[in-house]
Order: C-alpha cells, then sequence, then structure tokens
C-alpha cells in the first residue's frame, strides 16, 4: 500500500460528525491553487492523543464525546504513515495524533479526493486494502 505522503502539509479546514467522523484536508501550491483537497472519512472507533498527551478512544457516531477532534481544526498534518493491514496514523503540527486501526468487520477508513490516490481499508486482512471502485465508463450505442 502507498503511504499517502501528499497528506503532509495538509491543513484541517473541516470537521463533520453523523456516522463517520469526517476531516478536510487540503493544502495551497503557491503557483497553482490546491495540491490537495481531500477527505479522509473515519468509520470504526480510533485514538485521538490530544497536543497535552492525553489519548481519547473515540467512536463515530457518539455525539458530543467527539470533541476532542474538534481541535484538529486548522491544524496541518506533519507526518502520515501506514502500519500492518491499514493502520492509519497522523501527527499534527500541534503535538496531536490520530490512529484509525483495521476493523475485521468493517470499513475502517478511506480517504478521497483531488490530489490522492483513493484508499479504502475495509474489512478482513492487508490485501482488503483497495481503492474505492470507479464508475463503469457509460456507452451510447
Amino acid at each position: 500500500m502507498k503511504v499517502p505522503t501528499p497528506l503532509t502539509g495538509c491543513r484541517v479546514d473541516r470537521t463533520a460528525f453523523d456516522h463517520q467522523v469526517r476531516l478536510s484536508l487540503s493544502a495551497l501550491d503557491p503557483d497553482e491553487g490546491y495540491r490537495v483537497d481531500a477527505e479522509l472519512a473515519i468509520e470504526t472507533p480510533f485514538l485521538l492523543c490530544d497536543p497535552h498527551g492525553q489519548w481519547h478512544e473515540l467512536d463515530p457516531g457518539t455525539g458530543a464525546s467527539l470533541a476532542p477532534v474538534l481541535d484538529l481544526f486548522g491544524q496541518t498534518i506533519s507526518s502520515v504513515e501506514i502500519h500492518g493491514k491499514g493502520a492509519l496514523h497522523l501527527t499534527f503540527d500541534n503535538g496531536a495524533e490520530l490512529h484509525v486501526g483495521p476493523d475485521h468487520h468493517y470499513e475502517s477508513w478511506h480517504l478521497t479526493g483531488t490530489g490522492v490516490d483513493p484508499i479504502t481499508v475495509g474489512p478482513g486482512e492487508e490485501t482488503a486494502w483497495q481503492p474505492p471502485p470507479q464508475p463503469e465508463p457509460h456507452h451510447t450505442d
């Protein structure tokens, strides 16, 4: 699996919560506009270490308990790593860390957008990593 290194230097422009936790990420190229305009969607329990070193076990769809994620707004990703069978680890410029491991039963996270290769970490083993399906070309006869 290719590590999505273009996320390094991206800023968190928006956080959104429902049955997923979504981070809108962007990075500007001074000459050409957006270098990256992407969304990271987290669908399973994850870990967030705040800038003070306190770890939070968080679960999408749990409302106010997701408040620590709000502190990622405006922060910049300083490093991106993928470990093992699809565990995503992001470090932010304020010292916060986000860790999303793979799940045996559900899609745990996916990344889509401009400037990044799409990634979906689905249930199961490492072989379950795959980009989201691309739409079939429509032929008119």
